[in-house]
């Protein structure tokens, strides 16, 4: 009788264990199939888009883990001054990947479509291996932090300019390259604010364990990257395209109509102004923090800020369909102008926090607009290739706009005032003739 009550109770235990194990998993589980349902609607799933998405998720979390990392050791751990030396030097090194992309990584790749999927699993390995090396050096900040940090960066451009060529090779039926870049950078962005506290909460256990969570990702990505559908490495179709080419007889973006150079220069001008704003204010609000905030937290409020204006803008993008993107990029060239002189004029928190949600909401409409340009004006055989180059182009400019950043005083009427002219800068070269184009081009529905 006490062995079978012994028994009966092991049993008891042993299912009621199991009924807890489920009410655990439900909720992962539940959100796991809500994340699957999203990523793979309209078709997204059947054709291997769905599984781009989630493998981009995997990339904007990984690189933003790393990002934590290397904030509080480059940034918030030493006093301003070397602050501004260390990111200096952080800054111009990323100048090199930016430098390479073009003339040497860009037409590497493109020499090698088949390989798409092998690329852009190594772009993951190489940064996993890297953030354990990282996580090595942040806890001293010695200089061998910086060779690993551009090697984290030379990776990330080369899945960036990877991801870029892909996208058009994964398209749905039902959606347009516009509405799945735009799917795709939003998964990337709620990734990555996902991930971001957690990677403040891992700070907080140790220096390098931010790090440790970029390896486990990235190692994810690598292998999901492997398993994408074959049709990534098809090259069918494709040929390089030459941005800077003045000849005719190659398809380049000089020779597909002026609409796609007027978008381009008013993209550079939101991603340089991204890069100041990034820059600048990091040093503003740590002198001069939000009244009654530490200057981490300052910087948060901001940083959220953007980052909403951001998600907002890639949603406003998508429900747009690229109606008519010159228009939308002449509209939020004026829209961004028109707040920058009002936070210049009006200096404040409040404003701060408005020009960078402004910010991240006209640039994010502005680069699906841009997008959409290129899909109705660059011709298919050259399409993806465009899309590397431009965006290679785009993350110079950020950088330029971050150097700007640094070296300016830490005075926010002036910084605000620089802001404002960086747009008007955009608005003067591209306005027009985005308006003028608006009115005599047709402008196709891109479904």
């Amino acid at each position: 009788m006490a062995a079978a009550s012994s028994s009966n109770a092991s049993g008891s235990f042993a299912r009621a264990c199991r009924a807890v194990g489920r009410v655990l998993r439900s909720p992962f589980r539940l959100t796991g199939r809500g994340i699957r349902k999203a990523t793979h609607a309209h078709g997204a799933g059947e054709s291997g888009l769905g599984k781009l998405i989630e493998l981009h998720a995997v990339n904007g979390a990984g690189d933003v883990m790393i990002t934590v990392a290397l904030a509080s050791t480059v940034f918030f751990s030493v006093p301003t001054d070397e602050a501004r030396g260390r990111v200096t030097l952080y800054l111009a090194i990323t100048l090199a990947p930016f430098a390479l992309l073009a003339p040497v990584i860009g037409p590497l790749l493109d020499r090698v479509p088949h390989g798409r999927r092998a690329a852009m699993s190594a772009a993951m390995l190489v940064r996993a291996v890297l953030a354990l090396g990282l996580s090595g050096a942040v806890a001293t900040g010695g200089i061998e932090l910086y060779p690993a940090a551009l090697g984290v960066l030379v990776a990330s451009k080369a899945y960036g300019v990877v991801r870029s060529a892909v996208v058009p090779r994964l398209l749905p039926p039902r959606i347009s390259l516009v509405k799945a870049n735009s799917r795709v950078t939003l998964a990337g962005l709620l990734a990555t604010g996902i991930a971001a506290p957690i990677g403040a909460g891992l700070h907080r256990i140790g220096p390098q364990w931010p790090l440790y969570g970029a390896c486990a990702l990235f190692l994810l990505g690598g292998y999901w990257a492997l398993r994408m559908p074959p049709v990534v490495d098809s090259a069918k179709g494709e040929r390089k395209a030459h941005m800077l080419a003045h000849g005719e007889r190659k398809p380049s973006l000089r020779t597909v109509g002026p609409s796609v150079l007027h978008g381009l220069q008013a993209n550079v001008a939101f991603r340089m102004l991204s890069g100041f704003l990034i820059f600048f204010l990091a040093f503003l609000l740590r002198e001069h923090p939000v009244a009654g905030q530490s200057a981490a937290v300052s910087l948060a409020i901001v940083g959220v800020a953007a980052g909403t204006g951001n998600a907002l803008g890639t949603a406003v993008g998508a429900w747009l369909r690229a109606r008519a993107p010159e228009a939308i990029i002449a509209t939020v060239l004026g829209i961004a102008l028109g707040v920058a002189i009002l936070t210049a004029v009006f200096f404040g928190a409040g404003m701060v926090a408005v020009l960078g949600a402004t910010a991240g909401f006209c640039q994010a409409l502005a680069k699906l607009s841009l997008d959409a340009l290129i899909q109705r004006d660059v011709p298919e055989e050259v399409r993806t290739s465009a899309f590397a180059r431009s965006e290679t182009l785009l993350q110079m400019a950020w950088v330029v706009g971050g150097a700007v950043g640094i070296v300016l005083p830490l005075n926010g009427v002036l910084g605000m005032a620089v802001a404002a002219g960086i747009v008007g800068t955009g608005a003067l070269t591209a306005a027009r003739g985005l308006l003028t184009h608006a009115r005599h081009t047709p402008h196709p529905h891109l479904v």
